[in-house]
């Protein structure tokens, strides 16, 4: 059995690629929103978001975490249309 201080030090090596993978995933975020703006798009797609939150749980080794990450999901999309709707408004776009 691992030791106490073995799994937080493992979790705090996973902590960080999780917060750079989701530094970059809002980097793509932001080119979204760019391609959006320029084609006139709104922020929310809700089938869009659907197919990727059932795709996410389809994912998961363990059927058991569906409904965590599916809340995981909805926190980083939440987190997306945010920024993308601070971008669109900067850009004169308005609320979308």
């Amino acid at each position: 059995m691992k030791s106490l201080e073995e799994c937080r030090s493992e979790i705090d090596a996973v902590d960080r690629q999780i917060v750079r993978l989701f530094e970059e995933r809002m980097q793509l975020c932001c080119e979204v929103a760019q391609y959006k703006i320029e084609n006139g798009m709104q922020v929310l797609d809700r089938s869009r978001e659907e197919k990727v939150l059932e795709s996410r749980a389809a994912m998961l080794g363990d059927p058991y975490w569906k409904d965590s990450v599916r809340s995981l999901f909805e926190g980083i999309m939440a987190l997306s249309r945010a920024e993308q709707q601070k971008l669109l408004e900067a850009a004169g776009e308005g609320k979308s």
